[in-house]
C-alpha cells in the first residue's frame, strides 16, 4: 500500500501544478484574445481551478469508481467549510463581516438541496447532469449581471485594463511562447495527474477493504481542498480573509453543479445508501452553521475554528472507523 500512498500523493501534485498551470495559460490566452476579464473570472479561472476535482470525477466514472467521484465531492464541501475555514480562524479572526455573500450563500444552499435531491433519484445519470449544469449556467448568467452592474455603478476603472491584474493567473508581460508551455503543462498533466490518482485510491480501497466513496470522502477530499486551505491561511497571516466565505461558498456551489453534472455525461454514478444516510446531511448542516457569519456578519474567531476543526476530525473519526 505504500506504492500505491506514493503515487497517490504524486498524482495529487501533478494534478495541483497541472490545474494551475492552466488556469495561467488559459486566463492569459483569453485576455490576448480579448476577451474582457469579467467573463474569464467567472468561466475559465473558476473552471480552471476545479480542473483536477473534475478529471478525477471524470476518471473515477469512467474507470467505474463512481462512488470516488461523489465522495471527492461531498467530502470536499465539507472541508471546504469545517477545514479551509476552521484551520485560518485559529490562526487568526477571519473578518467576514466585510464581505456580503448573502445572495451567493442562497445559492449554495439551493444548490445542495438540489444535489441532495438528485442523489436520492440515483445513480446520477445524464440527464440529472443536464439540470445540475442548468443550474450552473443561471448562477453564472445571474453572478455576470450583478457583477456587470456593480462595476457599472461604481465606474471606479477601466473595464478590461488594470482588473487584468487582479484577476488571477493573469500576466500582460506573459510571452506567447509561455503562455503555451503553461496550456500545454496544463492539458497533459491534469489527466495524467488524475489517472494516478484514481487508479492508486482505488488500489488503497481495496487493501484497506473500504470502498471507493470512503476514499473519496477523506483521502481525495482532503487533497484537493489543499489548495484552498493554504490561500486561505495565507490571506489569514496577512490579514485579506474577509473574501475567504465567499471563495468556499463559490468553490462548494461549483462543485455541487458542475462536477457532478458533467462527470454524468461520462456514465452514471452510483449513490452509495451510506452518503444517503449520513455525509450528505453533514454537508448540508457544514453548509448551515454559515448562517450566522453570512446573515448577522459574525466575524470567524479561534472559538468558531476549534469548533469547525474538531467537527472535521470526528466526521473523519465517523466515516474511517
Amino acid at each position: 500500500m505504500a506504492y500505491d500512498l506514493l503515487i497517490a500523493g504524486l498524482g495529487l501534485v501533478i494534478l495541483l501544478l497541472a490545474g494551475d498551470a492552466l488556469v495561467r495559460g488559459a486566463v492569459n490566452i483569453a485576455l490576448r484574445l480579448g476577451i474582457p476579464a469579467l467573463i474569464v473570472s467567472l468561466t475559465i479561472v473558476a473552471f480552471g481551478t476545479s480542473a483536477p476535482e473534475l478529471l478525477i470525477s471524470v476518471n473515477a466514472v469512467r474507470d467505474n469508481a463512481g462512488g470516488l467521484a461523489l465522495g471527492n465531492v461531498v467530502g470536499s464541501n465539507i472541508a471546504n467549510v469545517l477545514l479551509v475555514l476552521g484551520v485560518p480562524a485559529l490562526i487568526k479572526t477571519l473578518a467576514t463581516r466585510d464581505h456580503d455573500t448573502r445572495r451567493s450563500y442562497m445559492f449554495m444552499i439551493a444548490a445542495s438541496l438540489l444535489f441532495i435531491a438528485t442523489c436520492f433519484f440515483g445513480p446520477i445519470r445524464w440527464w440529472h447532469g443536464l439540470v445540475l449544469v442548468a443550474a450552473l449556467s443561471g448562477v453564472l448568467w445571474d453572478a455576470f449581471h450583478s457583477a456587470r452592474n456593480h462595476r457599472r455603478a461604481t465606474e471606479t476603472q477601466d473595464y478590461g485594463a488594470d482588473e487584468e491584474v487582479d484577476l488571477e493567473g493573469a500576466d500582460p508581460s506573459m510571452p506567447w511562447w509561455k503562455i503555451g508551455v503553461y496550456t500545454a503543462l496544463g492539458l497533459i498533466g491534469l489527466p495524467l495527474g488524475a489517472d494516478l490518482l484514481v487508479d492508486s485510491s482505488v488500489n488503497i480501497a481495496k487493501v484497506l477493504g473500504v470502498s471507493d466513496t470512503v476514499i473519496g470522502l477523506t483521502l481525495v477530499a482532503i487533497g484537493t481542498s489543499l489548495p484552498e486551505l493554504a490561500t486561505t491561511v495565507m490571506a489569514a497571516l496577512r490579514n485579506q480573509a474577509d473574501v475567504a466565505l465567499g471563495n468556499v461558498i463559490g468553490s462548494n456551489m461549483f462543485n455541487l453543479l458542475a462536477i457532478i453534472g458533467i462527470a454524468s455525461f461520462v456514465g452514471p454514478i452510483p449513490v452509495d445508501p451510506e452518503i444517503l444516510q449520513f455525509d450528505l446531511w453533514v454537508m448540508l448542516a457544514a453548509s448551515l452553521f454559515l448562517i450566522p457569519f453570512v446573515f448577522l456578519r459574525q466575524n470567524m474567531g479561534r472559538a468558531v475554528g476549534a469548533i469547525f476543526s474538531f467537527l472535521y476530525v470526528a466526521y473523519l473519526v465517523v466515516v474511517v472507523v
